[in-house]
C-alpha cells in the first residue's frame, strides 16, 4: 500500500485558519465560554508541534533522550491534570502524577514486554504518548467530578461522618459514581470503533503504508490498553480525592 502523505504550506495554514476561527466564533455565539481559549489552544498546538517536530528526529535517534522526552510528556501531564483538578498552581496537583504513572507504567511494561511492540524508540515514544494522554483525560475528570460531587452534596458527607463513617470511606460513597463517568469517553470510543469512528492509531498506521488488518490489531491493542491505563487512573484518583491528597 502507498504511504500517503500530507501537503503542508500555505493551503494548510489557510485550513487550520479556518478552523480555529470558526471553532472560536461558534463557542462565543452559544456562549459556551471564551472564543480567545479556542484560539490560544490552536496556536499553542501550531508552536507545540511545530518545537515537537524538529525536535523527534533527534530524539528518537538514541533510547536516553526517548526516555527523557517521555519523562517530559509525564510532567506536562501532571501539571494539566493537576491544575484542572485544584484549579490552580497548589502543589497538591502534583499528586496527579501518582494515577498517570500507575496507569501507564504497567500497561507500557506489559506492552513491550510481550514484544508485541518493538522496544525502538519509533514504536515506544507514540505509544507512551497515546497511553500518557489517556491517563492524563482520566484523572482530569475523575479528580474535578470527586472534587465537585464532594463539595456539592457536602451535607450528605457530613451526615455519612456524623453515622460513624471514617472520613475516607464517607467520601468514596459520594464521589466514586461520578467519578466513573471519567471513563465514558474511552468506553464509547471502543464500543464504537469502527463504526462511528477510525481512530488515530489505525488511520496513522494506514497512512504508513501498512495494510487494514495491521491497522485494526494495532488500534485494538491500543484501545484496549487505554481501557486498563484509565480504569487504574481513575481508581487511584478517587483514592487520592478520598484521602485529601488531592484537593482544592
Amino acid at each position: 500500500m502507498r504511504t500517503i502523505t500530507l501537503t503542508t504550506g500555505p493551503l494548510l495554514l489557510a485550513v487550520l485558519l479556518v478552523l480555529a476561527g470558526a471553532a472560536a466564533a461558534l463557542v462565543r455565539w452559544g456562549a459556551l465560554g471564551g472564543g480567545r481559549a479556542v484560539l490560544t489552544a490552536a496556536l499553542r498546538a501550531v508552536v507545540q508541534l511545530t518545537a515537537v517536530s524538529a525536535l523527534i528526529t533527534v530524539v528518537l535517534r538514541h533510547v536516553g533522550a526517548t526516555a527523557a522526552f517521555i519523562l517530559v510528556m509525564v510532567v506536562v501531564a501532571t501539571l494539566t491534570a493537576g491544575r484542572r483538578i485544584t484549579g490552580g498552581g497548589h502543589r497538591a496537583g502534583w499528586w496527579a502524577a501518582v494515577p498517570i504513572v500507575a496507569g501507564v507504567a504497567p500497561v507500557l511494561a506489559l506492552i513491550l514486554g510481550s514484544t508485541l511492540v518493538p522496544a525502538t524508540p519509533v514504536a515506544v515514544l507514540p505509544v507512551a504518548g497515546i497511553l500518557i494522554g489517556g491517563a492524563m483525560t482520566a484523572t482530569s475528570l475523575a479528580g474535578r467530578r470527586a472534587l465537585d460531587e464532594l463539595h456539592t452534596r457536602r451535607g450528605e458527607h457530613e451526615a455519612a461522618l456524623s453515622l460513624g463513617l471514617l472520613p475516607r470511606e464517607a467520601a468514596l460513597e459520594i464521589c466514586r459514581p461520578a467519578s466513573a463517568l471519567a471513563l465514558v469517553p474511552a468506553l464509547d470510543q471502543t464500543r464504537t470503533v469502527g463504526l462511528v469512528t477510525l481512530p488515530g492509531a489505525f488511520v496513522g498506521v494506514l497512512l504508513g503504508g501498512a495494510g487494514p488488518v495491521q491497522a485494526g490489531a494495532t488500534q485494538l491493542l491500543v484501545l484496549v490498553a487505554l481501557l486498563a491505563v484509565e480504569a487504574t487512573a481513575v481508581l487511584v484518583t478517587v483514592e487520592l480525592v478520598a484521602t485529601a491528597r488531592l484537593h482544592r
